[in-house]
């Protein structure tokens, strides 16, 4: 069993990494943050060129059709970037679905805006308290095509054409639903949230216009596919942001003196930057094994994710947290960089309904193997 990426894949990555370390460093997202932008649109138009919004979506579909795996690299190095774009709303979560609950005919229509850029969607399941996990709870229902309910918190909600929302038909069924969100009985309202460059909002429908996806009629199957496959993608998001702040601390810790000495030659120091290197290390073997699934034994997913999940929450937030204390009393101001990795950090740690939910869906998929 090999975890390792292909030669092809690493030099994806490779390039990747190149082109952002130019087009989004820390001051471009810092320009975003400060702007009030919701995202980089020119970064969204050139990776949407280079092929890398369609890297999982088939070529029938208007994709590249280089598997789940090969947008794992990518999604690294957007983490590592801390790249303010719609990509978790967009690729992660509203391209699966239609992929796995639309009908051939939606497919061909709905994905190729998506893997061209020209259009962005989301996946509007959550209802406050009611996550994405229990659709069975949703109270969003549609009668004669129409939805109503309210959908809380929608990532990128506010920029996106139209959204996947689950919701239940007049039999009590969980379907999922496209919707126009510019169209009639939609409203959205942005929310406050720890990482503006991955904002969220509330999406109000009344009576709004829904088509049914068809592929498949069991809307909760489709939704634990998808949000395995997502937290795969965050996972290696997660830890690509973890490492970035691991060397920014490093990098600290070279340059700042205490005492005639740099900061690094303190044990103090040392220790905090190891703890973050075995933690990054451990996510990244547990999202290398999500990565294998995705492509090689959907079986295995549900437990490689659910690991990848709950390994890369905890790296992610360890390391964001140590880097501040690193930086000591400047790391904690807005000048300086270690809030961007915490926010980022936060910000994908709530998303797919948080650490607590993917360590009960651990606990379960060991469980199943027991059982079996």
């Amino acid at each position: 069993m090999d975890f390792d990426f292909s030669p092809v894949q690493k030099e994806i990555q490779h390039q990747a990494r190149r082109l952002l370390s130019e087009r989004c460093d820390l001051r471009a997202v810092r320009r975003v943050l400060d702007d009030g932008r919701l995202w980089d649109e020119a970064l969204w138009r050139q990776v949407a060129e280079l092929g890398w919004l369609g890297a999982a979506i088939p070529e029938a579909y208007g994709g590249l059709g280089l598997g789940g795996d090969t947008l794992a690299v990518i999604a690294e190095e957007l983490g590592r970037a801390l790249a303010p774009l719609p990509l978790v709303a967009s690729i992660y979560l509203a391209a699966p679905c239609v992929l796995h609950a639309g009908s051939e005919a939606q497919r061909r229509e709905w994905l190729p805006p998506l893997a061209a850029g020209e259009r962005v969607a989301t996946l509007a399941a959550a209802e406050g308290l009611v996550g994405l996990s229990e659709p069975s709870r949703h109270a969003a229902s549609v009668r004669d095509g129409r939805l109503s309910g309210v959908k809380q918190p929608v990532p990128d909600g506010l920029l996106a054409d139209w959204a996947v929302v689950s919701a239940r038909d007049e039999a009590g069924v969980t379907g999922l639903y496209i919707v126009d969100l510019q169209g009639p009985g939609v409203t959205r309202e942005a929310l406050a949230s720890i990482d503006p460059t991955r904002p969220v909002a509330r999406v109000a429908f009344d009576g709004a216009p829904a088509l049914h996806l068809e592929g498949q009629p069991d809307g909760r199957v489709v939704l634990d596919r998808v949000l395995d496959e997502a937290a795969v993608w965050i996972a290696f998001e997660q830890v690509g942001g973890a490492e970035a702040a691991l060397a920014l601390s490093v990098d600290y810790a070279r340059i700042r003196h205490a005492f005639g000495r740099p900061i690094g030659s303190f044990q103090g120091i040392k220790h905090k930057l190891a703890d973050m290197y075995t933690r990054n290390q451990l996510a990244r073997a547990n999202a290398c094994c999500g990565a294998w699934a995705l492509t090689a034994d959907a079986g295995e997913l549900p437990l490689a994710a659910a690991s990848a999940r709950v390994a890369a929450c905890e790296a992610a937030e360890f390391a964001a947290k140590e880097t501040i204390q690193t930086h000591g009393g400047i790391g904690a101001t807005w000048e300086a960089d270690p809030h961007l990795f915490y926010r980022r950090a936060r910000s994908l740690q709530c998303l797919l309904d948080g650490p607590a939910v993917w360590r009960e869906r651990l606990v379960s998929a060991l469980a199943a193997r027991v059982g079996a």
